[in-house]
């Protein structure tokens, strides 16, 4: 199991300089390299940029209690969550069945219901299959409490707007410690998150106003 010192970048998310409030539903601005994590304070899932590819995979957990199991992860109710019961590290593994690019991840904990069963230092691998994973990102969080957004890359894009995605098969979320060393974990929400999708202007039209909804696309040129 790697330390938090051999992998390629840290992240701290919890904390009141990198917390941003919304309301509701409300659409969060990406952020750039230079940006922390996104922190929404809701419990109610955040809506994103970045398209959720998470229902593409097969997930699987280290272990689990009757009730509590994988389903919870992505019930989108922040009243049931993912509870591990067996000893550390604790994991949730993700297996695409092709290639995918994977650009965020976004998690909701809450240590004032968890206490001691909230994650404060998980580590992000990639690879091609479980033999071959690779740290890509370590996060640390202090007393985190809503859904927090952040890049699972630490390499910057050439353009220097963000990270790079990840392209793996695997992806695998490791619970490495708690809050005051508790040994089995609580979390609540987990959304994996691809690049964020933008359609070419294939008209040259460059229109201010475009159609975003699927009825109105279909009527958007000229047979």
């Amino acid at each position: 199991m790697a330390t938090p010192s051999s992998t390629q970048g840290d992240t701290r998310a919890g904390t009141a300089e990198e917390t941003t409030q919304a309301n509701p539903g409300a659409s969060i601005i990406p952020n750039s390299i230079n940006d922390g994590p996104l922190v929404h304070m809701e419990r109610k899932a955040p809506s994103l940029p970045w398209p959720d590819i998470g229902p593409l995979g097969k997930w699987s957990v280290s272990s689990y209690k009757f009730g509590f199991g994988t389903e919870c992860l992505s019930d989108d109710d922040p009243e049931t969550f993912w509870h591990s019961d067996g000893p550390q590290p604790h994991f949730i593994t993700i297996e695409f069945p092709s290639k995918v690019a994977i650009q965020k991840l976004s998690i909701f904990l809450c240590f004032p219901l968890d206490d001691s069963y909230t994650p404060s230092t998980m580590c992000i691998r990639a690879g091609t299959g479980p033999a071959d994973l690779q740290d890509v990102r370590v996060v640390t969080l202090e007393k985190p409490d809503g859904w927090i957004t952040f890049d699972i890359s630490s390499e910057a894009r050439d353009d220097g707007e963000g990270f790079k995605a990840v392209h793996a098969y695997v992806l695998q979320v490791i619970v490495v410690t708690n809050h005051m060393n508790g040994k089995d974990t609580h979390i609540r929400g987990l959304r994996i998150l691809g690049p964020e999708e933008k359609e070419p202007d294939l008209y040259g039209t460059n229109d201010p106003f475009p159609w975003t909804t699927a009825p109105f696309k279909m009527y958007r040129q000229i047979r």
